[in-house]
């Protein structure tokens, strides 16, 4: 049964399914396919620098600890020939006999004349060797501050392994000390010891002169070996790395000079055959992705729409929440059921916060005039009273030494009289405390004026304040708020933030007022909500926060650990003109 054409679902290519395949899918599949088979030649390329940087590091390492094995030879040879002066030759040669591992050709003492006069090691070595040995005895004679003399690389007739000689003069330079050792076994245990690899790599030292002084895997002879890529730049003090096409693929050939003999190091090995067996195994493994590329990009999809996103916008809303604005989390979000509950449940919670934000706000206001109402109370009543006493109690000590005039009680009532004066002196600055008449008698700005005064006393460092605006008084709860936010403010900056330098701006501005304090001192990780301050200890930025929020005001303040602390203040205007009336209100409601 043939399926009915008009029946058949189509796709439109305006539909989002289309779109999706069109837009997402097809060009996801094509990018895989192009890394899958691009990253074969990335990774291709990679191995052969990744190869090449490693041969590059082991023909410096190499050349490296060459020098070292000639350099401790030299030295072993100047220390037995510091010896040949206290010692007979023979013994000293003999007490060496460690060294023959170094040594392998043989140890001499020789007389200025270039006589063999001791022998440890194979004692054929040295009688066809005088020419050579005459050439070291005329350079180290002719050059008195030449501690060593190191021959050119040499082969024994009958043999092909080269070797050397190193002499030293004795202390007296009445005798000179040679030792001989072949080149290829000192390279061969250098590169044992340096370059370890899985793969068959060709190394060779080859000599100025072009001879070979270790060869391993090159088969071509010397005339050839001396004129490989790489040999005339090791022979020039270079070093480096070379790529060179051969029968089984591309080599890489790794080239360093060893100094100071001005010989060229050469390590070769195929590249492509450390990498090959990776590349066999990872070459088709992402093609895998593919089915797993659809079905993740339908799950993101589904989960960013309807899971991510949703819960981004809830989590904004509810940090703003968190610092009062209990509309912002009725704004709907989407998303799955749970995601739409979770947000009905925030609205219920916001509602029921913002009555109780309500309540506890008529409560503090309540609080808070009470508290400044006995503030005033305590403050006439010291003014009035303690004060006045204290004054009436200190002319009764200046009548009374007045009279014992010349008695040696006087210097008592003095002292006494002092104290009383440093009394009222702490007394006065408690009432100012309690009660600031500045702020009463002048307004906002001496108060303020008078703060920072005061703060940059106990800074020993002055605290600036300025005015930006026309001055005007405002209502009195509106001053008596901010001036006990600008307080303790302060009152942080001396004791807690260690600052030498603080500044506030206050600003009269057309739509309400702006004050800003700020200092230089160690700062302090700011909570992420007013409802962690008092979590936090910070329970003086709580009391600034609840007097602005009283005042339909609010509190900016930024500071980062080691940076300094920034704190603004802004009122509006219509707050401002109305606050009387309103604390007044709340005052008469929660009062028994």
């Amino acid at each position: 049964m043939k399926e009915n054409p008009e029946t058949r679902p189509r796709i439109s290519w305006r539909s989002l399914t289309f779109q999706l395949l069109a837009i997402v899918v097809f060009p996801l599949i094509a990018l895989l396919l192009i890394i899958t088979f691009g990253s074969t030649t990335l990774h291709q390329n990679a191995m052969r620098e990744l190869v090449g940087e490693r041969d590059e590091r082991a023909a410096r390492m190499a050349s490296t600890a060459i020098e070292d094995q000639i350099l401790r030879r030299a030295n072993e040879v100047r220390g037995l020939a510091a010896q040949v002066s206290d010692a007979r030759p023979d013994a000293v040669l003999q007490n060496a006999a460690y060294l023959m591992a170094d040594f392998d050709a043989g140890l001499a003492v020789l007389e200025k004349d270039g006589q063999v006069i001791a022998v440890q090691g194979n004692p054929e070595m040295w009688p066809g060797q005088k020419d050579l040995l005459v050439a070291g005895l005329d350079a180290l004679g002719k050059d008195l501050s030449l501690p060593v003399y190191f021959s050119e690389p040499v082969t024994r007739s009958g043999q092909e392994a080269p070797f050397m000689v190193v002499m030293a003069p004795a202390l007296d330079r009445q005798a000179f000390v040679a030792g001989a050792f072949y080149t290829s076994p000192m390279i061969e245990h250098v590169f044992n010891n340096v370059f370890t690899t899985d793969q068959e790599a060709s190394v060779v030292v080859i000599a100025p002169d072009d001879s070979s002084l270790y060869r391993k895997g090159f088969e071509s002879s010397n005339e050839l070996v001396s004129r490989h890529a790489g040999v005339p730049e090791a022979l020039s003090g270079k070093t480096g790395t070379t790529y060179i096409d051969v029968q089984d693929g591309e080599h890489v050939v790794a080239y360093s000079p060893v100094a100071p003999h001005g010989w060229a190091l050469l390590i070769e090995e195929p590249w492509d055959q450390v990498s090959s067996p990776i590349l066999q195994t990872t070459h088709m493994a992402p093609l895998v992705m593919v089915p797993v590329l659809l079905l993740a990009l339908g799950a993101l999809f589904f989960g960013v729409r309807q899971i991510v996103q949703p819960l981004q916008a809830l989590a904004t809303q509810s940090s703003k929440l968190g610092w009062g604005d209990y509309s912002a989390i009725e704004k709907p979000v989407g998303g799955v059921s749970e995601i739409r509950q979770l947000q009905h449940e925030l609205i219920q919670m916001a509602h029921k916060l913002s009555a109780a934000q309500q309540s506890l706000h008529s409560y503090i206001g309540a609080i808070t005039s009470g508290q400044e109402e006995e503030r005033r109370r305590l403050a006439r009543e010291l003014h009035d009273d303690t004060i006045q006493s204290l004054i009436a109690f200190k002319q009764r000590i200046q009548l009374v030494g007045m009279d014992w005039e010349g008695h040696p009680v006087v210097t008592a009532l003095s002292d006494l009289e002092n104290v009383v004066e440093q009394a009222i002196e702490n007394l006065r600055r408690m009432v100012s405390a309690l009660r600031p008449i500045y702020l009463e008698d002048l307004g906002l700005v001496a108060a303020l004026n008078m703060l920072a005064n005061d703060a940059g006393e106990k800074l020993n460092s002055p605290v600036d304040f300025t005015r930006q605006g026309k001055e005007r008084r405002l209502d009195a709860p509106v001053e008596l708020a901010l001036y006990r936010i600008v307080q303790e403010a302060l009152s942080n900056i001396t004791r807690h933030s260690g600052a030498n330098q603080a500044f506030i701006r206050l600003a009269f501005q057309p739509d309400g007022i702006r004050i800003e304090i700020q200092d230089n001192g160690k700062g302090f990780s700011v909570p992420r909500s007013p409802s962690e301050f008092a979590r936090s200890g910070h329970f003086g930025l709580l009391g600034m926060f609840e007097r602005a929020d009283l005042m339909s005001g609010s509190i900016q303040i930024s500071s980062v650990p080691g940076h300094g602390t920034r704190l603004i203040v802004t009122v509006p205007a219509s707050t401002a003109e109305n606050i009387e009336a309103t604390a007044t209100a709340i005052a008469g409601t929660v009062s028994p």
